[in-house]
């Protein structure tokens, strides 16, 4: 593939991200599952990268956490059938999907809450796909000053790596570059109880199995 993405010169050129998309995640909320991907973004200008911090806006009272595996475009895909996708990944890495959470609330749309500067922490590096033979069988876990928070495997994912790509690629086109989020597990912040959300000073550690560890600290 011609592409060679590096993570520490690496911006995505789109940020497409899907919600709802874990069992366990519908669970906690009201229990109703999609029919269809739920799809929303984020700016690009939001992207930091491993061990650099989280800025807690001055606007923002309720800031969360979702670790998430991501999925980064090798070639430009468009119309792409399941038995394809895999065909047009470049590689994976890990996106802390960081939300202000009485934000997303308040709005129609999920894309401010979600886009402040430094809310799409992504690393530690990119592993090429040819390293991981199933992305659908890769734990995925977050903590928060050492505490498991997120604990599940990627298996448990509603629409599949596969699925989504093709899905996307139906109604925008793929390009080199961009980045697909893929959801996130239950244990998020906010179904946790007001404790669990973030505050300054603590440090998020997003950990996916063949990736590594990706770590922020929130100030």
């Amino acid at each position: 593939m011609a592409c060679n993405f590096n993570i520490k010169n690496y911006i995505p050129g789109k940020i497409i991200c899907v919600g709802m998309n874990y069992k366990s995640h519908i669970a906690e909320q009201d229990g109703r599952f999609p029919d269809k991907p739920v799809i929303f973004s984020k700016a690009r200008t939001c992207i930091i990268k491993n061990g650099e911090n989280i800025v807690y806006p001055a606007e923002v009272r309720k800031l969360d956490y979702e670790v998430e595996l991501a999925v980064i475009i090798g070639k430009k895909m468009k119309n792409a059938s399941k038995s394809e996708a895999y065909s047009y990944i470049y590689g994976y890495t890990i996106i802390n999907d960081i939300t202000a959470r009485d934000i997303q609330k308040k709005e129609s749309q999920w894309y401010l809450a979600k886009s402040f500067d430094t809310f799409g922490p992504i690393g530690p590096i990119i592993i090429p796909k040819e390293k991981i033979a199933d992305p659908q069988d890769l734990n995925i876990r977050s903590y928060v000053n050492g505490q498991l928070r997120q604990n599940s495997n990627t298996s448990e994912m509603i629409f599949k790596v596969k699925e989504l790509l093709s899905y996307l690629s139906k109604f925008i086109t793929l390009e080199e570059g961009d980045l697909i989020a893929t959801g996130t597990p239950a244990g998020v912040g906010i179904f946790s109880g007001q404790k669990k959300l973030l505050k300054p000073g603590d440090e998020v550690v997003c950990e996916i199995e063949k990736i590594g560890k990706l770590i922020n600290k929130v100030i």
